[in-house]
């Protein structure tokens, strides 16, 4: 074990989305501010109030996958090892490497592969018990998507989890993987999201009247909702001393994170719990609010959650709000991918320099128009040090990341860093 906590970088990402497909065709398309939204074609929308959201187009597991065979898994687990074999390329290592050392895999989700649970419900309508074949049944585990990362890339000995704290859990896999490896539990960790379209979660959603006629318009005065979406984010996560020795290219560091669940309301999110999160995240990371650049809103269009996400981010900012933005313009809600997509392009606003847009844009709601920035339609050039990455779920449960620009020598040394002098470190 190692002899204190060690810095954790992010070296490797992994995406699939609607507005594309590895980590360049994502970076561009977020400075180009490109929409992903389109008609729903994996599964049949008749009957339903709206037909249009974020879809993943020309994914060919086949293609992408080495080791997994697609017909015998779901289409959430096939997103999350893709994504997963991308971020490993990404990070410049191979399995052979990883597997020479312990880790750990950890993927949060909503709605695990429900979808397949929807199509095997279709046949045993339609044939009868006999569509409960075993090929059918592997396909509905949700604990797959965690299970079949390890599977392509021939891991036997690592540690694998799936984390279901809905459309926060991609930012649970991370704090997660970040507690392992600065803690010395794992050299390395494969984090992040996945989910796939399906008409359960799709239906609920529209039940609700949360489902958005034309676009999901996050922050705007005219928001009338969200669009469901697909996809998949995967980090690499290392010790900074690993990164440095291999010479791998660094998005961005870890600086920490922050959870809790007030379990006040089955939807509707809380300002006061929101607020608390984000500063147990400020503190677990030695981070002054104004030392936030930006802030990657959960940001999700519905009338509620913009509302009360801007509340708590001005009671713990103050009138020094940083710019925020609400990417499910862009990419849709994702649900468990959500905030691990949010944290790869948070990750990329760090290392490129720029602030992708708050998408379909037309006039900020005049309710806090005055107090916050949220990078209408146009990505703007930045110098980004420090992101905040929220993730905001059914039920309470927030899970707040930090990530910063890499620092070398050290933070401390940094003199925009703020370091608890006690050494604590906030859950």
């Amino acid at each position: 074990m190692s002899a204190g906590p060690r810095r954790v970088v992010l070296t490797g990402c992994g995406v699939l989305s609607s507005i594309g497909t590895g980590v360049e065709e994502f970076t561009e398309s977020l400075r180009s501010g490109r929409v992903g939204t389109s008609e729903i074609s994996v599964f049949d929308t008749t009957g339903f109030p709206g037909n249009r959201g974020h879809e993943v187009h020309g994914f060919d597991p086949a293609a992408r996958l080495r080791t997994v065979r697609p017909e015998e898994t779901g289409r959430a687990s096939q997103f999350s090892a893709a994504a997963a074999r991308m971020a490993l390329d990404d990070a410049g290592l191979t399995e052979e490497q990883l597997r020479g050392q312990r880790g750990t895999i950890v993927i949060g989700t909503t709605d695990g592969e429900v979808g397949e649970l929807d199509l095997l419900t279709e046949s045993a309508l339609a044939i009868g018990l006999s569509a409960f074949t075993g090929q059918s049944l592997r396909r509905t585990a949700t604990n797959s998507l965690a299970l079949n990362v390890a599977r392509e890339l021939g891991l036997s000995d690592v540690e694998t989890s799936t984390i279901a704290t809905a459309c926060a859990a991609g930012n649970y896999a991370i704090g997660n993987g970040y507690d392992a490896v600065r803690g010395g539990e794992a050299e390395w960790a494969l984090v992040g999201g996945a989910d796939a379209l399906n008409r359960k979660t799709f239906a609920g959603f529209s039940r609700l009247g949360l489902i958005s006629p034309d676009e999901c318009r996050p922050f705007d005065a005219d928001r009338k909702g969200l669009l469901t979406g697909e996809g998949a984010g995967l980090l690499l996560l290392e010790t900074e001393e690993s990164a440095l020795a291999r010479g791998a290219h660094i998005y961005a560091e870890v600086l920490g994170y922050g959870l809790n669940c007030d379990a006040a309301h089955p939807t509707a999110p809380e300002e006061d719990s929101v607020a608390r999160c984000i500063r147990l995240a400020l503190q677990n990371a030695s981070v002054k609010p104004e030392e936030v650049d930006l802030i990657s809103a959960h940001g999700t269009g519905t009338p509620t959650n913009d509302g009360t996400e801007i509340a708590a981010i001005r009671q713990v900012f103050g009138d020094f709000t940083p710019r925020t933005v609400g990417l499910k313009g862009l990419i849709g809600h994702t649900m468990g991918a959500a905030s691990a997509l949010g944290a790869i392009a948070s990750a990329l606003a760090i290392r490129h320099g720029f602030i992708p847009p708050t998408a379909n844009h037309r006039e900020t709601d005049p309710g806090f128009a005055d107090a916050v920035d949220v990078v209408p339609n146009e990505s703007v050039a930045a110098d980004v040090r420090i992101v905040q990455n929220n993730g905001l779920a059914f039920g309470g449960n927030n899970a707040v990341v930090l990530l910063g620009r890499h620092e070398n020598p050290r933070r401390h040394e940094n003199p925009r860093r703020h370091e608890n002098p006690r050494g604590e470190y906030a859950r």
